[in-house]
């Protein structure tokens, strides 16, 4: 995409770019964007001005980078034991449960990396939008995998719509992270999971 390409980078370069990533997504996470200066990553990373200007050539360019590493995290946590690509009731059962207790462990401030910035980020130009849809459709296509796997292995009716069902799992935990936040109460981010797991355990082979 226009603005994005990057060159070629030796090994320290590479590192050097992935710490103002790191940097700028953890300010992003903890001040929001907006809030979020060039100025302040490269205090935070430690970089001059013009390693900043060499590997982003604009602030919207470290946006979209940062979308892109936290697309990244989300896929890696995801697809990671014990959690496993969530391919099993055991494994969605687990993913809720460790949702509500991370959030609740971090008071719920911050909400999730992920759709903190989407969030943030949903009526902003058309490109970094159109990452942030990439990113979504990442993690939507773990969940659906999954899904798709128990449907293979007979764990799921034939009539299961793993996509449908992986959209509703994601806008359950999305919605839930939200209310939490505004009521610093982990019921409702309980609840709405509750909800889209017994939906997609409506659909176990056994019943």
């Amino acid at each position: 995409m226009t603005g994005d390409r990057q060159p070629q980078l030796t090994a320290r370069g590479r590192a050097t770019r992935e710490r103002i990533v790191r940097a700028a997504a953890e300010l992003m996470f903890t001040q929001g964007v907006t809030r979020t200066s060039i100025e302040d990553v490269r205090v935070k990373a430690e970089v001059s001005g013009s390693q900043m200007s060499h590997y982003f050539a604009d602030r919207a360019c470290l946006v979209r980078a940062v979308i892109a590493w936290q697309a990244d995290a989300v896929v890696r946590y995801h697809t990671s034991t014990p959690l496993g690509g969530l391919d099993s009731f055991e494994s969605l059962r687990l993913w809720a449960e460790t949702q509500v207790k991370l959030q609740s462990d971090r008071a719920f401030q911050g909400g999730f990396g992920y759709g903190a910035l989407a969030g943030q980020l949903a009526d902003a130009d058309e490109e970094t939008r159109a990452h942030l849809a990439a990113g979504f459709e990442r993690w939507l296509t773990v969940i659906e995998a999954g899904l798709r796997a128990m449907r293979i292995r007979g764990e799921l009716r034939p009539e299961a719509d793993p996509r449908t069902l992986a959209l509703g799992l994601v806008a359950a935990f999305q919605g839930g992270v939200l209310l939490a936040q505004i009521s610093r109460d982990p019921q409702p981010l309980a609840s709405a999971l509750e909800a889209a797991v017994n939906h997609v355990e409506s659909f176990a082979a056994h019943r």
